[in-house]
């Protein structure tokens, strides 16, 4: 399978990076091709300008290359910090320029926008590691966990018809360095099992 990594976190010591790292490092080693993006160190523009919303609008030679690579994943991986319960506008500014039109999605003819998009990403599995300083339970009873609805239901249910995982890691500014390596090795487990299990799905 081929799986696009995308990494949003401009601290280069972060966990999210060692996150990345160890997802990245586990595809290769059971025989997925890995094309990893560090949006920070590559200095993405987040900045969707006006000339790029339409559909058939003349692209900037960086956002082609993400968009057709994305075209062609059989799996994606993201990973970000919860931070006010959205990713970094890094990673949101990469979801409006590369998840446009023609490429992750399209509306039937004669559809203007207000129905339901036809997906267009041939994505078996998306699978999403998020890191938090807030308690599970407060997350859930408080905020209602709005990174979950957005990954899910607002970006990857309207985009591809693969199976979606997410998972959370918290507290990490209190976590100790044992801590930080069960978690680094579920993240292992996790990729192996998510893009093994998915490797022979059909998504027609």
């Amino acid at each position: 399978m081929q799986i696009s990594v995308i990494l949003a976190h401009p601290d280069k010591n972060s966990f999210n990076h060692a996150i990345a790292h160890a997802a990245a490092q586990q595809l290769q080693h059971d025989g997925h091709a890995v094309c990893m993006h560090d949006l920070y160190a590559e200095a993405f523009d987040p900045i969707l300008p006006l000339e790029e919303i339409p559909r058939n609008a003349v692209l900037p030679e960086f956002v082609k290359a993400h968009c057709r690579e994305i075209s062609e994943a059989d799996g994606i991986i993201i990973v970000h910090p919860n931070w006010w319960g959205q990713p970094p506008a890094i990673l949101k500014g990469w979801v409006d320029r590369v998840l446009r039109p023609g490429v992750a999605y399209e509306f039937i003819e004669g559809d203007s926008g207000g129905g339901v998009p036809q997906k267009l990403l041939k994505i078996r599995a998306a699978l999403v590691f998020n890191t938090s300083n807030t308690p599970d339970s407060r997350e859930q009873e408080s905020f209602g966990d709005p990174l979950e609805q957005m990954w899910k239901d607002c970006v990857f249910g309207l985009c591809c018809k693969g199976r979606f995982v997410r998972e959370t890691f918290s507290v990490v500014v209190t976590s100790t360095a044992q801590q930080r390596g069960a978690w680094l090795e579920h993240v292992r487990v996790m990729t192996s099992d998510v893009f093994t299990s998915s490797h022979n799905l059909s998504v027609g």
